[in-house]
Order: structure tokens, then C-alpha cells, then sequence
């Protein structure tokens, strides 16, 4: 398998998170409420890729820049 690699600062990997959290969270609501088992295995597959590449994502960003990284609210402080 070929290795891509590139380095971001705080606030693109913070982009990042946000987008793969909610592609996670819409790909499990389809697994979730779906009646075609078609579509849930092939969300499902997908989801797992997803989250084979979150998760370890996240928790290095955490481990670098604090739990923050992973605050995604647009609430005013």
C-alpha cells in the first residue's frame, strides 16, 4: 500500500475532525434507520474505513493540542 503524508497546523486538523465526525454520525444514522440491506453493508463498510481513520486521528490530536481539538460548538464563550 502506497503512504500519502502531509502535515497540518491545529486549526486544519481541527477541520478535518469536524468533517469525518459528521460524515461518521450521518453514515451511522443511514445504518441505523435504513431498510435496505444493500445500502447498510455498503455504508457500513464505508463507515468502518471512516472510523479506522478517525479514531486514531483524534486521539493523537487530543494528545497534541487538548481536548479542545475535538469542541466543535459555534457557541460564543
Amino acid at each position: 500500500m502506497k503512504k500519502f503524508e502531509f502535515s497540518l497546523v491545529e486549526s486544519e486538523v481541527k477541520i478535518v475532525l469536524e468533517a469525518l465526525c459528521e460524515l461518521e454520525s450521518r453514515m451511522s444514522k443511514i445504518c441505523e434507520t435504513s431498510n435496505d440491506e444493500d445500502e447498510i453493508a455498503d455504508i457500513g463498510n464505508d463507515l468502518i474505513e471512516v472510523r479506522l481513520l478517525l479514531d486514531p486521528l483524534r486521539e493523537k490530536a487530543i494528545e497534541k493540542y487538548g481536548e479542545n481539538i475535538v469542541n466543535f460548538s459555534r457557541e460564543a464563550l
